[in-house]
């Protein structure tokens, strides 16, 4: 490799990893906001919240790193003509064609870096976030009860109350639960209890010593009864849509799974690494630009074709999922002529016109 070639792969790199670790930050901002609201609606154990925002960043890296790519490039690229660097360069033989070497060495491993995320990492995160969640409800501690303090049930089914809680989380003493459905109040005290998980029934605390009061709100006629063991259920929350439950499968698992649903989630995941590739051969000839020209304008117009991509792509991943286009379509309809506009744009930048012929 040239020295020249070293530089500017230096420089192309550098600025990607710029971009990127500032889009993460801001991706970072928007995944905890989202796990927050989780949170706050009971479907997400508050212990859980480092975790969960670890797991679901790799989710959003097919995302955000084709747009660090794109724009990226553009800035070194732009930086380039900017400088009068690429005039230099030109006036030497090396023109725009002969950066496909530099440019290659960062396109390259950043697509293999999205292929990876979102073949087996992405789906590998989701499944160990969706299963440390349904772990965390065989735990007390893990789900956010503390002794003495007041909590929500999920779901917004009531008010949960205990005393004294053991150090695994599953057993407590002096517990009160007051529960409201359709019209009907429920409030229970017990002496002492313990969480206990049955499978697929669900999750039930089961009761010692205690008392139950029901009735409903409008009347003024409520029961009082005495139990010596009696099991309550705790409502879980709201289950996740069959869209959630494929970003959970291997891709093994889709390729083996029938289904529009599942050929949709497959041809996204393998789309993302795609798209990365021709955006990053598209931003050389889109860094074009004259030596005084402003280089910043350069990244709107970056936003609005990643934009539009990308609403392409989940347009054509529900198109999929719905039958509308058939399987063997794919999301091949918008990335191969991206593809042919990006080579052809790549192969005639730099491209003198011949001069007009005019007759004496």
């Amino acid at each position: 490799m040239l020295l020249i070639e070293r530089h500017l792969l230096r420089q192309f790199a550098l600025s990607v990893a710029a971009v990127a670790a500032v889009l993460l930050l801001v991706g970072l901002g928007g995944l905890l906001v989202d796990l927050m609201a989780e949170i706050a609606r009971g479907k997400v154990p508050a212990g859980l919240l480092l975790s969960q925002l670890g797991l679901r960043s790799v989710q959003v890296l097919p995302l955000l790193l084709p747009l660090a790519l794109f724009i990226g490039l553009l800035l070194a690229v732009g930086r380039l003509y900017g400088d009068s660097e690429m005039a230099v360069l030109s006036s030497v033989g090396m023109g725009p064609q002969r950066l496909w070497r530099p440019l290659a060495l960062v396109t390259v491993p950043v697509a293999v870096v999205i292929a990876v995320s979102s073949l087996w990492l992405a789906p590998t995160g989701a499944r160990i976030a969706r299963q440390m969640v349904e772990d965390a409800k065989r735990s007390f501690l893990v789900a956010g009860l503390e002794a003495g303090r007041f909590i929500e049930l999920p779901g917004r089914a009531g008010v949960l109350y205990v005393g004294e809680l053991s150090t695994d989380g599953t057993k407590f003493r002096q517990m009160f639960v007051q529960s409201e459905r359709n019209g009907r109040l429920d409030v229970i005290t017990a002496s002492e209890g313990e969480l206990v998980v049955e499978g697929d029934a669900g999750r039930f605390l089961r009761l010692r010593d205690g008392f139950r009061v029901e009735g409903t709100l409008d009347a003024k006629d409520f029961r009082l009864m005495r139990f010596g063991q009696n099991e309550l259920r705790v409502p879980d929350a709201a289950t996740d849509s069959a869209a959630d439950n494929l970003e959970t499968r291997s891709t093994l698992q889709l390729l083996s799974q029938p289904g529009p649903a599942a050929r949709a989630e497959l041809h996204w995941r393998i789309a993302t690494p795609l798209m990365a590739l021709v955006l990053g051969v598209l931003a050389l000839p889109l860094g074009r630009g004259e030596p005084r020209q402003a280089r910043y304008g350069r990244i709107l117009a970056a936003l609005l074709i990643y934009v539009n991509a990308m609403v392409l792509l989940v347009l054509g991943t529900g198109w999929l999922a719905t039958s509308v286009l058939p399987a063997w379509a794919g999301l091949w309809w918008l990335l191969l002529p991206m593809a042919l506009l990006a080579g052809w744009l790549f192969r005639t930048d730099g491209r003198l016109r011949a001069p007009k012929r005019t007759v004496a």
